[in-house]
């Protein structure tokens, strides 16, 4: 099976612009690829993650990936899946979350030797005279074929700032600047980033000649890797400090029946045989599809260590409700009102729960045990002593905290 053959058996392929070229250049190491992060926080999340993987997958078949930090379209910010205009963030904040991309990036994608770069697009958009692109860059683009665009579409009723307009002429530039400055030959993206990645193929050739080369390929999920990245509590972060390593391997513990071998495909790195064979599981072995899944990728994100510490801490919490590895949170003097905390707040403070109202609910469904024992009190509250030797505290089926008071 050729590389090309894989990706698509994996299902990471959706659309592209030359297939025959496109599959010359990934199976035989030709390909020198872009995919764009946008620095909009100082972790990568597990939205990110198929890009990541895939990256990590071509660069092992010999092609040189090119991860561009959107330091420059950053200080736009993306109208795409938007219905607001996002936060302007200043540059010292943009600075600051590309030096934690860089980092987190160095563990899936080799770039020594020149193996890999790492790029920022504020290097050539920040320098950029509004009169030259208005002259050099503009007259490529029609606002009518812009308009139609999924991105700028969703956005017309409430309004689209001519700020956020200027994204996909942004965008495009980007690949047009790589193709000149690195040979970059080909750009990877997720399906809602279709229109901006035709912009920048159709600006390399209307300004280089139809004989540039230059590739596009989206990726089939990247619009639901960002789902992925998010729960009731927030998002799931790459970075431990975010994201506990247990944490991230229980999200994945937790897929649906539906998306486990799904995502096994898309983002592991195990032989499709062996995936193949997984497709007649159903029932209990279906978790032990999910046992897999979790453990590979927290393997890859955190180490096999913390991946077999995080697996378990897991089984002795669902065989025993307690474990030396379980999440802990230490509560502080000021969490504590008259020398008591209620039951709701323990629940926020131990982010099982992202507000009192969540709690509330999960309470009231019967959803939270303290050391064992069911809560139904909404009122329920604990002195400083119920922490001496740390409590558990459960909500749901599978998410403990072992609650720890600061001496």
């Amino acid at each position: 099976m050729t590389v090309y053959d894989e990706l698509v058996a994996r299902g990471l392929i959706a659309q592209v612009t030359d297939e025959e070229e496109i599959k010359e250049l990934i199976n035989h190491g030709k390909a020198t690829f872009y995919i764009g992060f946008d620095p909009t926080a100082d972790s990568l999340h597990v939205g990110h993650f198929m890009a990541l993987c895939l990256m990590k997958r071509l660069q092992m078949a010999g092609n040189k990936p090119i991860a561009l930090i959107g330091g420059g379209t950053g200080m736009i910010g993306d109208p795409s899946g938007r219905s607001d205009m996002r936060q302007m963030m200043t540059p010292e904040t943009i600075q600051h979350n590309c030096d934690c991309f860089k980092a987190q990036m160095s563990r899936f994608i080799d770039f020594s030797e020149g193996k890999a770069l790492m790029v920022n697009n504020a290097d050539w958009l920040m320098d950029l005279n509004y009169i030259d692109v208005l002259r050099e860059v503009g007259p490529h683009f029609s606002v009518n074929r812009m308009l139609t665009a999924e991105c700028y579409k969703q956005r017309m009723e409430k309004g689209l700032s001519f700020l956020e307009f200027n994204y996909m002429i942004m965008q495009s530039y980007d690949f047009y600047a790589l193709f000149q400055k690195y040979g970059c030959n080909m750009q990877f993206g997720g399906d809602d980033q279709w229109s901006n990645m035709l912009g920048g193929t159709e600006l390399i050739r209307r300004k280089l000649g139809k004989d540039a080369y230059a590739m596009t390929i989206t990726l089939l999920l990247n619009s639901e890797g960002k789902k992925m990245g998010k729960t009731q509590s927030g998002a799931v972060w790459l970075d431990a400090k975010k994201t506990s390593p247990y944490d991230f391997y229980q999200y994945w513990r937790n897929v649906a029946d539906a998306d486990v071998l799904k995502c096994i495909r898309m983002l592991t790195f195990l032989p499709l045989e062996e995936i193949n064979r997984m497709d007649a599981w159903e029932g209990a072995q279906l978790n032990q599809a999910k046992e897999i899944l979790a453990f590979e990728l927290t393997k890859l994100v955190h180490g096999e260590a913390e991946a077999q510490k995080a697996q378990d801490a897991a089984k002795a919490i669902f065989s025993s409700g307690n474990a030396a590895d379980m999440p802990s949170v230490t509560l502080a003097d000021t969490d504590f009102t008259d020398g008591t905390i209620d039951i709701l707040s323990l629940l926020v403070t131990s982010t099982l729960a992202s507000s009192r109202s969540e709690a509330r609910r999960a309470v009231e469904q019967g959803g939270v045990c303290v050391n064992g024992d069911k809560v139904t009190d909404i009122k329920a509250s604990y002195g400083m002593d119920a922490f001496t030797d740390g409590m558990v505290l459960k909500k749901g089926k599978k998410n403990f905290r072992k609650i720890l008071r600061k001496d």
